[in-house]
């Protein structure tokens, strides 16, 4: 029996839940197909379809399926790389669909690897009736699976938060919206020498939280969030800030990079969040970060002034949560109050 819905909401006493699937592919003419094959189910329901990996995991975020049907050779960002987000956002039951080559029969065995549920070779040909059933029946056995174990990281100690063009204002919106926390916040904006104390000013004035300039020396409270200083380089010393003066091949002053891999040594499990901005300064911080216990929260493509720093840790594999700037302070307090990961 079909689900059904009153205007309220409730659902109809009987009714059956109908599996909601995200359709990802970059064949127009094949998600078509699938859809209308998987729609031919009374229990199946397609809630979305995507032409590409990045826009598959913001559907995703959005929509909440129950299962998402993934080409592994995706544009923009592969499926792969699509498939790691989408197990570590969520936990979401994937099926991937790999073109019936050795390179596609590698790519889904990695897929496997990487936490998808089934894999389901791609026909040369017409794709025949027999098939397609036996696919949609593999989408619904892998929304009836259970996601994969999600294991507790440590408590949060520390929040990094990178940012360059576009970014005051995205710092703006994120601080406007956190309550005081019970870790401490270290900000990287890209600017000048003169320019970084005033921006921890207007931050402070926004919200919950005490904002200002990292000074050398400064032992980090709970509660307080620090700006990098214009021109300076930050890291971190006997648990104290240290700012130092940049080296002569340094170009990004302060450098994301260069504090992010300075707390993830101290401060782990660090919770990294890379906003808006030019370049993929913060990269190498966010593996670091990654590789001592932590995570990645990235902003989506649609919501950044300039998507260079986030599209790198997206690409990357790298971040765990790729969301819009709205979402950001929801998720960021969640995952500080002990929210837990999906296990990579």
């Amino acid at each position: 029996m079909v689900s059904r819905k009153r205007q309220d909401g409730a659902e109809v006493a009987g009714a059956v839940k109908r599996v909601r699937v995200l359709v990802a592919d970059d064949s127009a003419v094949f998600r078509q197909l699938l859809a209308a094959a998987l729609e031919q189910d009374p229990e199946v329901e397609v809630v979305g379809v995507a032409s590409n990996g990045l826009q598959a995991l913001d559907l995703a975020a959005r929509l909440h399926p129950d299962v998402v049907t993934l080409d592994v050779e995706m544009p923009v960002l592969d499926g792969l790389s699509t498939l790691q987000a989408l197990v570590r956002q969520q936990g979401v039951p994937v099926v991937v669909l790999s073109a019936h080559t050795a390179h596609g029969a590698e790519a889904a065995l990695r897929a496997l690897e990487l936490g998808a549920v089934d894999v389901e070779a791609k026909p040369a040909g017409a794709w025949s009736g027999a098939a397609l059933w036996q696919l949609v029946q593999k989408v619904k056995a892998a929304a009836r699976s259970r996601a994969r174990p999600r294991r507790r990281t440590g408590p949060v100690r520390m929040v990094a938060v990178a940012a360059s063009t576009g970014g005051p204002g995205a710092l703006a919106e994120l601080f406007s919206k956190l309550p005081a926390l019970r870790v401490p916040v270290v900000v990287v904006q890209h600017m000048p020498a003169g320019f970084t104390q005033s921006l921890a000013r207007r931050l402070s004035d926004l919200g919950a939280f005490h904002v200002e300039e990292a000074e050398d020396g400064a032992v980090p409270q709970p509660g307080v969030a620090y700006v990098a200083p214009g021109g300076k380089q930050l890291e971190v010393r006997d648990g104290r800030w240290r700012v130092r003066d940049p080296l002569p091949a340094d170009v990004l002053k302060p450098s994301a990079d260069v504090t992010f891999s300075a707390v993830a040594e101290v401060f782990s499990p660090v919770l990294a969040v890379v906003l808006t901005g030019m370049g993929k300064d913060g990269l190498e911080g966010c593996r670091r970060i990654k590789r001592a216990g932590g995570q990645v929260i990235a902003q989506n493509e649609a919501t950044c002034v300039v998507y260079g720093m986030p599209r790198a840790v997206v690409e990357a594999g790298v971040a765990d949560f790729v969301l819009p700037l709205e979402r950001i302070a929801d998720e960021l307090v969640r995952l500080v109050s002990g929210g837990e990961a999906v296990g990579a």
